[in-house]
């Protein structure tokens, strides 16, 4: 078994944080349970954010929609962005010289 000690550029950001908001990073070859699991999560992210957009631009094409709707709206939109920069982040640092 190696006891290698892995580089910076090994390391993963991953989609997650920890309880008091830090970034969480695996030291991996991107293969493996958890990169799998942050695969997995990486995607229901991003295809919730793409639900969010559906949903925001129906509510902005109807001038009905209560003023709450759109701040939880909203929040939830500004979370999705903050998902969506990580992911973009994580992949940023897979790419081959970066």
């Amino acid at each position: 078994m190696s006891h290698e000690v892995t580089s910076p550029t090994d390391l993963r950001l991953l989609p997650w944080t920890t309880d008091d908001g830090r970034p969480c990073y695996l030291s991996t070859d991107g293969d493996g349970p958890v990169s799998a699991l942050a695969d997995e999560v990486e995607a229901m992210q991003l295809s919730t954010g793409d639900e969010l957009l559906a949903h925001a631009r129906a509510m902005l094409a109807d001038p009905k929609v209560p003023l709450g709707e759109f701040r939880f709206l909203s929040a939830r939109l500004s979370e999705a962005l903050c998902d969506a920069i990580r992911v973009a982040r994580s992949r940023e640092g897979a790419r081959p010289g970066s």
